[in-house]
């Protein structure tokens, strides 16, 4: 009995081997060959030299800056500065405007002021 076997065996490797090596057929992707035929024939259109005129602003460089200059005469812009008088905390209108709202006020009515905004504490039990 093992000899049948040993013959069946060496019978049937051959065929085994001659089906390891069949070649199966190519499966094509219709979709796939008509998209990469139409992009490598694609040819994009030339443009004109002059394409970019009215989408981009020409660039003009600004102006460089002038250096400053120091007075001619600067012993007279000296004392000119020396008889101003100096204000502080901006113009004199806003500060004279202010001034005459607060006249007449003390401390103590403004204080009294503010606490009128504050509401009452409610008394919780």
């Amino acid at each position: 009995m093992a000899s049948i076997l040993r013959l069946s065996v060496q019978r049937a490797a051959p065929s085994f081997m001659a089906r390891s090596f069949s070649v199966s057929a190519v499966k094509m992707d219709l979709v796939q060959d008509l998209y990469v035929n139409q992009l490598k024939s694609y040819k994009p259109a030339a443009k004109s030299a002059d394409a970019h005129v009215g989408v981009v602003k020409s660039f003009n460089a600004p102006k460089p800056p002038t250096a400053p200059t120091l007075p001619s005469d600067l012993a007279a812009e000296l004392s000119k500065f020396d008889a101003e008088e100096p204000t502080i905390g901006g113009s004199t209108k806003a500060s004279a405007t202010t001034a005459s709202s607060t006249e007449g006020e003390s401390a103590d009515d403004y204080l009294k002021f503010l606490e009128k905004d504050l509401p009452k504490a409610d008394a919780h039990h």
